[in-house]
């Protein structure tokens, strides 16, 4: 029997001016595909269809019930690093990378509470590992220089949250910055840096070099460096940047606003961390 046609009339994306294309958001609302083609040229795009484009993943496992695809209904969904099987991801990483011992560091009072064997075994916002602790701790920022990672008591410590970030020179799909952006300097739009996360209301910051503040209506958990913020207009995705940058935490903020006012100093440190080039 043949199997059903499951392909869209048409390639899954809008036509822009001079013939380039643009990829939308999946009808799910969110897929991991956005967070790959956001990067994509645009000579492979007009060469690229996306066969299931419009279809569900329960109506794609249905079809596949229909006619008999049992291994498709097996296979097990990929949730983590899929190259990798089974494997403890931090032994995994240790046969590659030598060890570099730290100290986990209390953000809130600078207390040793334990040890770990590399601070890039950690990713900011995942619980760390304590020995010794039962109750748990937070990744909240890593010294890649002293070997320490910080860590917070809560999942919702305010040291865990964001609201400013800046990438490098952003990848448009349509290979230009929207035509608002460019007029404006400005414009509000959605973002995401993690697949199924809901989408985060931000303002877009253009700087001369390509580059762009994000300045997040809310402030956001878990952001770290060399994550890839995606952005969206209504349905379209319209491209990407690196997270080079990340404006200071909310706890940061909060101590800020609890010290007594001194003369402010210059820093090199805090140079640039304002949307403002």
């Amino acid at each position: 029997m043949p199997l059903p046609l499951a392909t869209t009339p048409g390639p899954h994306w809008r036509m822009r001016k001079s013939l380039s294309k643009s990829t939308l958001r999946s009808l799910t609302g969110c897929s991991e595909i956005d967070l790959k083609s956001e990067t994509v040229s645009q000579d492979a795009l007009r060469r690229t269809i996306f066969p299931l484009g419009e279809l569900t993943k329960d109506f794609v496992k249905k079809i596949a019930a229909e006619n008999s695809l049992h291994h498709v209904l097996q296979k097990r969904e990929s949730m983590g690093i899929c190259f990798i099987g089974k494997r403890n991801l931090e032994h995994f990483l240790l046969q590659y990378l030598q060890p570099r011992p730290g100290k986990f560091v209390s953000v809130e009072d600078n207390t040793v509470l334990g040890t770990h064997k590399g601070w890039f075994l950690y990713t900011l916002g995942q619980r760390a590992k304590i020995s010794g602790l039962r109750e748990p701790w937070y990744v909240v920022e890593k010294d890649g220089t002293k070997g320490d990672v910080l860590v917070a008591p809560r999942v919702d410590h305010p040291a865990l949250y964001r609201d400013l970030l800046r990438t490098n020179r952003v990848h448009w799909i349509a290979e230009e910055p929207p035509a608002a952006l460019v007029r404006d300097k400005m414009m509000e739009c959605h973002f995401r840096f993690r697949h199924q996360m809901a989408l985060v209301p931000c303002v877009l910051t253009l700087n001369q070099d390509g580059t762009v503040w994000v300045t997040a209506v809310k402030a956001v958990r878990g952001l770290a460096l060399g994550q890839f913020a995606v952005f969206y207009k209504g349905e379209e995705c319209l491209g990407s940047g690196k997270i080079l940058r990340l404006g200071p935490s909310a706890y940061t903020l909060q101590k800020g606003k609890n010290r007594t006012p001194v003369a402010p100093e210059a820093s090199n440190d805090s140079s640039g961390l304002h949307p403002t080039s």
